[in-house]
Parts: structure tokens; sequence; C-alpha cells
């Protein structure tokens, strides 16, 4: 590890991202993706890890190659990490954080994704490698930020989904809420995270100086409820279930078909598109998508 620490810099990569250094800290989804998605565009990408607490993508969700569950056998680790380099780091040593440390000041970014005040505690917070390396951009990600009432709550993008009321609008109008699949809100705040750093990097050649970036996963969610949170306060109204409907495509659903367990899936979104589709099928129906929608209101 020190030999890592202390080495040049590595080759130049190719990519928009060549001759970026990364160096990462956290597990499953929400921080690594950053990682990934800079691995990807060229950055040189490295992530420490401990071999006492190891990714839960490493020891629980499959596939593993040949069935043999180990942590260096896991495809959905591979999928989220491809294209950076790893190290193991005891960061619950002096030693190991005093290398890290020395790594950090080698890199361009350090990503984060721990509970608020973890990194802190071990000696790697934003402010104390700034002070170091004024021109260091730190990602901290996390659930709901690093500040206010909720941020140590700990948790994953399934519950988020919930929070941030995904899970309320999914479902039949007169049945239960239905869980979103996977944990949707980690990947729409990886995106954030990605083009918060591109960011930072380009202000960082203006100014020579550095910043930190709070990326609270809730409120990037939440970017993703607009329409719905306008709704209510624009004109006072609550968006209900409406299963596969859509507020504006007509027909937009899952259909049964003749024959056993047999569907079809619809989405059509102008008159154009349901004038051709009403001559390739010679189905019949409203001509308007007004008409449409009003047809399957009642």
């Amino acid at each position: 590890m020190t030999e890592i620490a202390t080495r040049p810099a590595a080759p130049a990569r190719r990519g928009a991202l060549g001759g970026i250094r990364v160096v990462e800290v956290g597990f499953a989804a929400a921080g690594p993706l950053v990682g990934k998605y800079l691995a990807n565009f060229g950055a040189e990408v490295i992530r420490l890890e401990s071999r006492l607490a190891a990714d839960v993508f490493r020891t629980t969700y499959p596939p593993f190659k040949d069935g043999i569950v180990e942590p260096d056998r896991a495809g959905m680790f591979a999928f989220y990490n491809d294209g950076k380099r790893s190290a193991t780091l005891n960061l619950k040593h002096s030693k190991g954080v005093a290398l890290a440390r020395a790594l950090i000041r080698t890199a361009d970014v350090f990503v984060e994704s721990f509970t608020p005040g973890t990194v802190a505690r071990l000696g790697l917070g934003a402010e104390e490698l700034r002070a170091d390396h004024p021109g260091l951009v730190v990602l901290s990600s996390c659930n709901q930020g690093q500040t206010g009432p909720h941020a140590f709550h700990p948790g994953y993008g399934s519950q988020l989904s919930a929070l941030a009321g995904f899970v309320q609008l999914l479902g039949e109008p007169d049945s239960t809420p239905v869980l979103l699949y996977g944990p949707y809100i980690d990947y729409v705040a990886v995106g954030y995270g990605a083009i918060a750093v591109l960011a930072a990097l380009e202000r960082r050649k203006r100014t020579g100086a550095g910043c930190t970036i709070d990326l609270s996963q809730y409120e990037a969610g939440l970017q993703f409820l607009t329409p719905t949170i306008l709704e209510f306060a624009a004109n006072g109204r609550i968006p209900a279930r409406r299963g596969n409907a859509d507020a504006v495509a007509a027909p937009h659903g899952v259909y049964r078909c003749a024959g056993r367990d047999r569907w079809v899936a619809l989405s059509v979104w102008s008159d154009k598109e349901w004038r051709e589709f009403r001559d390739l099928t010679g189905i019949d129906g409203p001509t308007s998508a007004a008409d449409r929608r009003r047809a399957r209101a009642e």
C-alpha cells in the first residue's frame, strides 16, 4: 500500500478524464457508481476497501461466477466497479488512515458514501483533507445530506423511494401502494454526483480551488417528482395512483389479448401515432387524445 500511495501518477488514460485521479470509499451503489462513471470516462479510480467488512455486492447479491459465493466472484460487484483499481486498508488503525491520507493527497477527487460523520471520525473529513490539499474535490453522498434533523438516519435507496413519495404513486387506484423495484434513488443520485464532480473540476481549472459537495440522495430523487410536487403547490391537488395510465399519453397501459396469459403494452403520445395505429390494426376509437383520456376515465 505504501508503494501505491507514493508512486508517480499512473500513465495517462484515454478519455475526457484522462489524468484525473479519484480515491473512493463506500459500498453498494450510491458512491461506487459515481466512481464507475468517472472511470469509464478515463479517470484513474482507486477504491479503498476493508477485508473485515466486505461490500454487500461482493458477498450477498448473485450472480457469482460458477455459483461459488466468494468476494472476487460477484458479478454485481464487478459491474458496479469496472475500470477501477483496488486496495485494502484498515481505516480503524492510525497507520491505515495515514496511508489513506497520503494517497488522497495525490488525488483530484475523493468520493465517500458513508453515514455523515463517519469519515470525519476516521480522520478523513473534508475539512481536514482540504486543509492539506486545497485543490481537492470532495463528494460526500448519503441518504439525506450532511446536515439537518434527518442527516444521521441510515438506510438504503428503497427506503428513500418510499420517503420521497414514489411508492405512494405506484399501483392501482383502489389498491395499496406498490414498492418501487430496487434502490431507485441510488441510480438517480449518482448521475447528479458525477455531474457535480465534473462541474467542480471545471471550476478548479479557473480558480485553482477545490470544494466539498454535499449530495443528498433523497433531494436528488425529489427532482424526478417535480410534476407531482407542482400539481399540489400550484393547484392544491394530491396526485393519486392510476395504475399504468398516464396524464398525457392515451392509451397507455398493458392490455389483455386473446389467448392464455397474452398481453400487449401500448403507449400512444400523439394523435398522429394513434391514427397510424388505427390504420395498422383497423381498431376503432376516439380520434383525439382528449377524447381517449375521457373514454378511459369513464
